[in-house]
């Protein structure tokens, strides 16, 4: 087999960097679109799945660190504009900002690999950098916490101001403009889109549920729907107001509610309580979540800024999964109606299906 190629070299003259608020400065070289962007920088621990991370509407606004070495290796699949829900794509679009990894692997090769990692940033004009030591720039984020940055192209200090994605309202970016209807069957299911991996809505059809799939700010209260699903999105949840309040009143009616991710939040929002920033997120396939009062773990997938505060529910609210590594909470569940959320992603991709399990007890209950 002919060796990988990686473009990972760089110098102190190159002219291309990620400029850090606090002042830190790591240089790369460019290898997608040739401009200069800004956001808040995060970093992903995981080994796989970059189509599926790019295109994830929960990183609108950010920059992506990538810390795994091998990027690029296996290419990017044709987008096919025929499948509404985008095979082997989170969305029909890459969400990120920017993208900074540490090796690119210059040659791809894979069975249904249509085009290389850079045409496809080159095509959707997402500027990105290699060669940056991306170890320490994620040791320096774990340190100081996520950050605004700039990817700055040939040194275009003047051209773009630092930019907080998170004072904006992210999720009416990444949602649908109106009502969409995947036929599945006799169950419906409301999806509230606040920016809906395509996976979730493949696990609810696959299940046999037709999913109504409507905008972030839709008063779906009118339709004739058995469940409600809450989706993840970008950004900090309190600035869903819309949501948050027809989740409120749609928790009136009993009906089986399902929050994952920012719908997660947003759950607990309607339900009076609080939702915090965490210091630098859970993003990758490789989170352990404990099942509280049992002693397993399961691994999942997650990509979140944010977290709720179980301390500010009532106590007809009890805490279902813990994050293994900083016990921050990663579920909660009603102790006598049908609502219930998870911060990670059981619809995974990429990650482990351990989780999968969540989608079939909430169609169970509808």
């Amino acid at each position: 087999m002919r060796a990988a190629l990686f473009h990972t070299m760089h110098s102190d003259r190159s002219k291309d960097l990620l400029l850090l608020e606090d002042g830190s400065v790591f240089r790369g070289r460019s290898f997608g679109f040739p401009g200069s962007v800004a956001g808040e920088v995060v970093f992903n621990t995981g080994m796989v799945g970059y189509p599926e991370t790019l295109t994830d509407p929960s990183y609108r606004g950010q920059i992506l660190v990538l810390t795994y070495p091998l990027i690029g290796n296996y290419g990017v699949a044709a987008l096919d504009p025929s499948d509404g829900l985008a095979s082997g794509f989170e969305s029909s679009r890459i969400q990120i900002t920017g993208l900074i990894i540490s090796g690119l692997s210059t040659e791809h090769n894979h069975w249904n690999a249509a085009r290389s990692l850079p045409d496809w940033l080159r095509g959707e004009r997402v500027p990105a950098l290699s060669g940056i030591d991306t170890r320490a720039l994620t040791k320096h984020l774990r340190e100081k916490g996520s950050m605004l940055g700039k990817v700055l192209a040939q040194e275009q200090h003047g051209e773009v101001e630092f930019h907080d994605p998170n004072k904006e309202n992210l999720v009416s970016l990444v949602s649908v403009r109106e009502p969409v209807i995947y036929p599945g069957g006799k169950k419906r299911v409301v999806l509230i889109d606040c920016g809906c991996k395509n996976s979730i809505i493949r696990s609810l059809l696959v299940r046999g549920v037709t999913v109504i799939r409507v905008p972030w700010d839709y008063n779906f209260l009118s339709e004739k729907f058995d469940g409600l699903l809450i989706s993840n999105g970008p950004g900090d949840p309190k600035k869903c107001l819309e949501t948050i309040s027809n989740v409120r009143t749609a928790m009136e009616k009993d009906l089986p509610v399902f929050g994952i991710c920012l719908g997660h939040q947003v759950l607990a929002l309607a339900a009076g309580g609080e939702t915090y920033k965490l210091k630098f997120g859970h993003r990758s396939q490789n989170q352990p979540c404990c099942a509280v009062g049992t002693q397993r773990c399961y691994i999942t997938a997650q990509n979140h800024g944010y977290a709720v505060d179980p301390r500010t529910l009532t106590e007809d609210w009890v805490p279902w999964f813990t994050n293994a590594n900083d016990a921050t909470n990663e579920g909660i569940r009603h102790r006598s109606r049908p609502f219930l959320g998870v911060q990670f992603h059981p619809e995974a991709s990429p990650g482990p299906v351990d989780a999968n399990f969540l989608f079939d007890e909430y169609v169970g209950m509808l």
